[in-house]
């Protein structure tokens, strides 16, 4: 039987855990996590981690491992879940990924650019400058610093102005210089199965599974970790428009309908980023059983 990755993919709130779930039974699967924000601890509900019931279901690798303050990129998600299939393969042929992190998914199937790893005193330094002077004066030393990238790079997206800026100030070269872009070739076949739904329904399951999570203890789960605000891994949809709750900035109900209008612009960026993927075959969630078949008709697995 072929060593082969499963990945099942898709927008926020589209209905990748459940079904994960059956498909990992299925094929007796365990499933790892491509949820770039499950990684760490102490955010079970605003990323939406796996249960511990669903935990007893199908075993789940690359959930809750890491503290809040811990640095971790998509090279090293690449590394280590390579490393991990390789010990997987040993016994089990087919593995399940899930989750919806763009770059991290990219970075198993197609491998990643070989990028320094940036030094805290750096990322402090830089994310203090725009907390205090914003994006603008970033933008305009990546302009003086790397054109080619500045030319590029979405000027909107501040995470991905501020990381090439990083690097341009650690090793006094353009961040464009590392990009190769180079596509590495894998020793285990890639099946990708894309999760879609109209966007009123998709919408209307965002809405829903916001107002879930305050139901379960968002709130609760925002002040533990407000202490530590600070660090990237909380810079996300759920706990940055919390915070400006309890900072005193914005009413509760404010705070709610941004996180669920951010979590559906969020979700319109990943359709952007996965509808340029020709290799990745769409299906609605409810269509588990035409999932599975072609899953058996691309690669012979009983």
């Amino acid at each position: 039987m072929n060593q082969t990755l499963i990945i099942l993919l898709g927008p926020t709130g589209v209905g990748k855990t459940e079904l994960s779930l059956r498909i990992a039974e299925h094929f007796n699967s365990p499933i790892i996590s491509s949820d770039s924000r499950q990684f760490y601890k102490d955010l079970p509900i605003g990323t939406a981690a796996p249960t511990p019931a669903q935990i007893q279901r199908v075993k789940h690798y690359m959930v809750g491992m890491l503290e809040l303050s811990a640095y971790y990129s998509a090279a090293n998600f690449e590394t280590d879940v390579l490393s991990l299939l390789n010990e997987l393969y040993q016994t089990i042929p087919v593995v399940i990924m899930s989750g919806g992190s763009m770059m991290y998914i990219d970075a198993v199937c197609k491998g990643i650019d070989n990028i320094p790893t940036v030094t805290q005193d750096i990322r402090t330094a830089i994310y203090k400058q725009f907390e205090e002077e914003g994006l603008m004066p970033i933008l305009e030393e990546l302009k003086e610093k790397d054109l080619i990238h500045y030319e590029e790079v979405d000027r909107m997206n501040y995470k991905r102005v501020i990381h090439a800026v990083e690097i341009c100030r650690m090793t006094g070269k353009p961040y464009s210089s590392f990009r190769t872009n180079t596509h590495k070739e894998r020793p285990f076949n890639i099946i990708k199965i894309g999760l879609i739904r109209d966007r009123e329904e998709l919408c209307e399951r965002i809405n829903q599974r916001v107002d879930q999570m305050i139901t379960e203890g968002l709130l609760e789960e925002a002040r533990k970790v407000y202490p530590f605000k600070q660090v990237n891994a909380l810079n996300t949809v759920g706990y940055k428009e919390l915070f400006q709750y309890l900072d005193g900035n914005w009413t509760f109900d404010f705070a709610i309908e941004k996180i669920k209008r951010n979590s559906r612009v969020y979700a319109r960026k990943q359709m952007t980023w996965f509808k340029r993927d020709p290799e990745i075959t769409w299906f609605h969630p409810d269509d588990e059983a035409a999932i599975i078949k072609h899953i058996k008709g691309e690669f012979i697995i009983s």
